[in-house]
């Protein structure tokens, strides 16, 4: 194509097109003289026809050179076309196209189509969409092809958007149905009816509801406990009978400070209390605690939302905290104690109203908690001391906290509760001596107790201790030493006082049979021996008090014990003056007659303990024995006058143990070594024994702390019968023959051996007789 021929041979093809065209054209305007309009083509020389989907007022071919061919709507009438349900007919130039009506969408994915059987259109769920298409707390409800909007109970649409929901104010249109003992408060879509500050729901009936109806807050009804007798509990009960009538809703602040004058006033000015015994006491403190708890719950709900604190003239202290239920927890104390707890605790399981939570400490209340016994984990106790736990002696080291909640049901919490209660003062503990975390516990019988289940103690520092509870009550911090008892001296004791007791049967038995030996000295032998064996005997059968109340059958064993054991020091004295009148008087009298030696013996202890008695009754019996009570000095009824008794005797062995020097070197220098030696020997024990020596030792065995001398006095009692025994009846020449005859009368035997005996020693038992009726025979 590009040699030298190219260009001419383009050339001649161009031309040939050019003629082929004009030729055309010449041919057409020959044949189509009238010209066709838009959207239509020439037929021949003098009709037009319509494009497909076109039509003319004549039909699809026209002449008429002024008609035009208008769009056929294949949507419209006579014959419109069949999309099938839930889609529309969509007329186009020159024809038209089906899609799924609103609210609608094709299966198959494709938006357009041509007749029914192309349809797969379905409702579209306009609720699901995101973001809604309804707004705010409008409801959206999906219909066939559409949705609707729908406001809940308590809303209605805003005029400036028909889709969105705005509350309607119940409280403020006067919609509302509350009672008039109620205050509306609109909420979001409805409303509720609380009850006015100082009132509560009637019974069956919870706060913050449609139906709420409530009653004026009254002050509970409170009595003295039934059975307990004192014009100054009855005096006390009158006063909150008449701050139960003049109470008002608006005056609780006022009722609480009142009421927490008065019963420190009734605790600071006990009066006749005090002379309560100790159950009675008790029953009076379990029922100030409860009655307390309540009333203060009850008018803490009628106060303003908040904290209050409030410390009486007496050092009593109340601490409360009123508010709508929280979370988390809530710390409220003072001074004396302090408490953490979760609020889910202090709230009411079915009660919708304000919470309350307080706590009131107080020091008086330890008056009437004197010697209140502590119930022992006595297992536990056992394991740590390694020995039986009798009972315990507390003390009560802080004040007394009252805790008092919404929730009433405090017996088992979900969660434990947390304490710190300040010392009143900060005690050395000593061995079997702790600090515990108790509370007082009530009984069936309105009584109450110390007990420390479900509590326990976490630490102590700063001069307070901190304690966890699983419940809540009243409590305190006590210390307390624990009667540990020793099995040991136990069987020591209860096995020498058995033995005890059988020699000084055989004491009395032989003093009253054998005749050889009967005088003023085996007269005083005897009655010795009688006191001893009676406080003996109710010393085994009554010491221990086994309830720990002091009560009629304590403070009579006690007496008992005080006046034998009194007797018995007496009747040594006697038996001191008895010698001295056979050693040192012996040329000069026969001693005291019989008549005075029984006035002095059992008439003087008689008139110590009328004396001791009728100034302290009290005084005789103690928590753990029948014994006498340690304070107030008065146990110096009894160890003044031992302290005398043996002072004396004391006095009277160093004459005796001289005279009888002298007497034995004036008398019989010959025999001085064995007879003195003998004589001295047997003498000094019978005085270091006899006259009081085991009852020093016993003196201090009601003290706890000193084990050392109650085995020393334990075993010495062992021996006391025993030695007795052994001294008066055994070493006695006379009354080992008596025994003798009695063993042979059992055998069957003749006493010929005996009669020799007699007969022999008859000459020299004349001058012994002459010279001293009630002379021994040592």
């Amino acid at each position: 194509m590009g040699g030298p021929h190219g260009g001419p041979f383009l050339l001649f093809h161009v031309l040939c097109f050019l003629l082929t065209l004009s030729e055309v054209g010449s041919q057409n305007s020959k044949a189509c003289a009238l010209p066709c309009p838009p959207n239509s083509s020439c037929v021949n020389g003098t009709a037009c026809r319509c494009a497909p989907g076109f039509i003319s007022f004549s039909g699809e071919i026209f002449t008429d050179p002024l008609e035009s061919c208008d769009d056929i709507n294949e949507c419209g009438p006579p014959s419109p076309v069949d999309c099938g349900s839930s889609a529309d007919c969509q007329n186009t130039e020159g024809g038209y196209y089906c899609t799924c009506s609103p609210g609608y969408e094709p299966v198959s994915g494709a938006m357009i189509f041509r007749n029914e059987s192309e349809n797969t259109c379905r409702d579209v769920d306009e609720c699901q969409h995101r973001p809604r298409v309804c707004k705010g707390r409008s409801v959206c409800i999906n219909t066939e092809g559409s949705y609707t909007c729908q406001c809940p109970p308590g809303l209605e649409f805003s005029p400036e958007d028909p889709r969105h929901c705005t509350d309607v104010d119940e409280c403020s249109s006067g919609q509302h149905q509350c009672h008039n003992s109620t205050v509306c408060f609109n909420t979001v879509g409805s409303y509720t009816c609380h009850c006015r500050e100082g009132w509560e729901p009637k019974h069956g009936l919870k706060n913050k509801q449609k139906d709420t109806i409530c009653k004026e807050i009254s002050f509970p009804a409170w009595t003295a406990p039934p059975g307990i007798k004192s014009r100054s509990l009855s005096a006390f009960f009158e006063r909150v009978q008449k701050m139960s009538r003049d109470f008002k809703p608006a005056m609780a602040k006022k009722s609480m400070q009142d009421l927490v004058g008065s019963v420190d006033d009734l605790l600071k000015n006990s009066g006749d209390l005090e002379s309560l015994d100790q159950s009675s006491k008790h029953v009076t403190v379990t029922h100030l605690l409860s009655g307390l708890e309540q009333i203060l719950r009850t008018l803490a709900k009628a106060m303003p939302k908040g904290s209050f604190t409030y410390r009486s003239l007496d050092n009593t202290e109340l601490s409360l905290v009123v508010q709508e239920q929280g979370k988390g927890n809530v710390t409220v104390g003072q001074s004396h104690a302090r408490m953490l707890l979760d609020w889910a605790v202090a709230a009411a399981a079915e009660e919708s109203g304000p919470t309350v939570v307080g706590i009131l400490s107080s020091q008086n209340m330890k008056k009437l908690l004197a010697n209140a016994s502590l119930k022992l984990d006595s297992e536990k106790l056992k394991e740590t001391y390694k020995s039986p736990v009798r009972g315990a002696k507390v003390t009560l080291l802080s004040a007394v906290s009252s805790v008092f909640l919404s929730n009433t049901n405090t017996e088992k919490l979900d969660s434990n509760v947390s304490f710190a209660f300040a010392l009143h003062e900060q005690p050395e503990l000593k061995p079997r001596q702790e600090l515990i975390c108790a509370f007082w516990k009530k009984d069936s019988n309105g009584n109450g107790s110390w007990a420390t289940t479900g509590c326990w103690k976490m630490g102590r520092g700063n001069g307070s201790i901190t304690c966890q509870c699983s419940h809540l009550s009243s409590f305190a911090i006590l210390m307390a030493h624990y009667d540990v008892e020793d099995p040991k001296l136990a069987l020591i004791t209860k096995v020498g006082l058995a033995l005890s007791l059988a020699c000084l049967l055989l004491c009395i038995l032989t003093f009253l049979l054998v005749r050889p030996i009967q005088g003023s000295r085996t007269t005083v032998h005897l009655h010795l021996c009688i006191c001893l064996f009676v406080g003996s005997a109710i010393f085994l059968a009554g010491i221990e008090n086994e309830g720990g109340e002091v009560g009629t059958r304590c403070r009579l064993v006690a007496v008992l014990l005080h006046y034998c054991f009194l007797a018995a020091f007496c009747w040594m004295s006697l038996e001191g003056v008895e010698l001295y009148f056979l050693v040192v008087r012996v040329f000069q009298g026969q001693g005291l007659r019989k008549l005075w030696l029984c006035l002095i013996g059992y008439g003087v202890p008689l008139i110590i303990v009328g004396i001791s008695a009728g100034a302290y009754s009290k005084g005789y019996g103690r928590e753990k024995f029948c014994w006498l009570n340690f304070e107030g000095g008065f146990l110096w009824s009894f160890v003044g006058p031992v302290t005398f008794i043996v002072l004396g005797n004391a006095i009277i062995f160093v004459i005796t143990v001289w005279k009888l020097t002298q007497k034995f070197s004036e008398i019989n220098p010959d025999i001085k070594k064995l007879k003195k030696a003998r004589v001295l020997t047997i003498t000094a024990i019978a005085q270091l024994f006899v006259l009081g020596c085991t009852w020093v030792f016993g003196l201090l065995l009601f003290d706890p702390e000193s084990w050392v001398l109650s085995y020393i006095f334990s075993i010495l009692n062992c021996l006391q019968g025993f030695f007795l025994f052994v001294l008066y009846c055994l070493l006695n020449k006379k009354v080992r023959e008596e025994y003798r005859k009695w063993a042979c009368m059992v055998a069957g035997n003749k006493y010929s051996e005996f009669a020799t005996t007699t007969s022999g020693s008859g000459s020299s038992h004349n001058q012994t007789q002459a010279l001293r009726p009630s002379e021994s025979g040592m």
